[in-house]
């Protein structure tokens, strides 16, 4: 195997040259919710907490050994995060929430009136139209788009996640 065709040393090697920090970040769904797209879809509102912390590249070792070394402990750490997440309901430092900026608000809605605009000029086309059939073929094609897609996300759900790195399935199988 050549020195350069590992792909942990490209992915070291690309990050020497290219950015300055790896960014770890932790997700997690209070009251162990399990969120899915046609939930959102569905308007459910789901409530997640965000870790994030900034490794210097500095201290991510250049050496392949110790590289994977280090990223073990990282992932044993990550592993003592979920733990406290679980037994608290809070990552172990203080929490921190960003404020809410305007920006965000008129970006989007730039966009969405930039995009939209020609979807709203087509609907007020169809209704003055003034043809029933045309108004209801129209309608029935968004309900029946809105429908399949709807069965598309549904049928891409996973109803049992993986069971790895569960303690309790850990014993249950030791049993």
């Amino acid at each position: 195997m050549k020195l350069g065709s590992h792909p942990l040393y490209c992915l070291v090697f690309v990050l020497f040259f290219i950015v300055s920090a790896v960014y770890d970040c932790t997700l997690n769904f209070r009251n162990n919710e399990n969120p899915t797209l046609l939930g959102v879809l569905n308007g459910k509102k789901y409530h997640a907490d965000l870790y994030v912390r900034r490794i210097p590249l500095e201290e991510v070792p250049e050496d392949e050994a110790e590289c994977s070394a280090w990223l073990h402990k990282l992932y044993q750490e990550k592993d003592a995060f979920q733990e406290e997440y679980a037994r608290t309901g809070t990552f172990p430092e203080t929490p921190m929430v960003p404020p809410r900026r305007p920006w965000t608000l008129v970006n989007w809605l730039f966009w969405a009136s930039l995009l939209l605009y020609p979807f709203f000029r087509f609907l007020v086309n169809m209704v003055s139209s003034g043809s029933s059939l045309t108004l209801a073929g129209v309608i029935l094609l968004f309900f029946v788009a809105s429908m399949g897609v709807r069965w598309m996300i549904g049928v891409t759900e996973i109803d049992k996640g993986s069971a790895y790195g569960n303690m309790d399935n850990k014993q249950k199988h030791s049993d």
